[in-house]
């Protein structure tokens, strides 16, 4: 069972579900989806797998959800929680940091990592626009990572399949494993593999190519 850390960050009280080995091979920061939390089955399996492959996995409740609010703050607000969140960990471990989350919170690492002194990001989901609204793209900050990236993207997500965010291509610096049928929260068509079995396999390969 996971140890609950209460954080105090400049914005409010966050909450992390800290799971670790004695020796992490690295520490795993995730954030959760804007109305969702970290107990969503992708994040679960994630940290199973993860910390029985040797690394801490942290998954990081953000002050608005400690305080009962279900729509998200501003980006700036995110940020600073996560970035705030990241450096009490890393008084816990100095093992080598990969941020990441779903959705909402793919977005907050990929403008965080620099920040952080990430070595990675993984990205679940990244929500590229607003369903049915291509014009309004958040590409730039996806792109903007200059770390090592693994995208995990649905191909029927509807906030931006893996052609969408492939287009045009991206940098060397980034993977993508496409769940076949998957829609934004990794559920497949009938007929279609589970998604969660390629997700953490995808997810460990890359750890072990990214930590050498």
């Amino acid at each position: 069972m996971a140890e609950e850390i209460r954080i105090d960050t400049s914005v409010g009280l966050a909450l992390v579900a800290w799971d670790a080995p004695a020796k992490p091979r690295s520490l795993l920061v995730l954030g959760h989806g804007a109305g969702g939390g970290v107990d969503v089955s992708d994040l679960l399996a994630i940290r199973r797998t993860a910390v029985a492959a040797g690394h801490a996995v942290a998954r990081v409740t953000q002050p608005y959800r400690v305080a009962g609010r279900r729509a998200p703050a501003p980006a700036k607000v995110l940020d600073a929680a996560f970035i705030d969140v990241v450096a009490e960990l890393r008084k816990r471990s100095r093992a080598a940091l990969v941020v990441g989350g779903r959705s909402s919170g793919a977005r907050v690492a990929c403008r965080t990592a620099e920040a952080t002194g990430a070595r990675g990001v993984l990205a679940l989901s990244f929500p590229l626009h607003p369903p049915g609204r291509p014009d309004r793209s958040r590409a730039d900050e996806l792109r903007g990572v200059r770390i090592p990236t693994l995208i995990v993207q649905g191909d029927r997500d509807p906030f931006g399949g893996p052609a969408e965010v492939a287009d045009p291509p991206l940098p060397a610096n980034f993977q993508m494993h496409i769940v076949p049928g998957g829609n934004h929260g990794f559920a497949v068509r009938k007929g279609e593999p589970p998604a969660l079995p390629g997700i953490t396999n995808a997810v460990l390969g890359w750890l072990d190519e990214l930590l050498g």
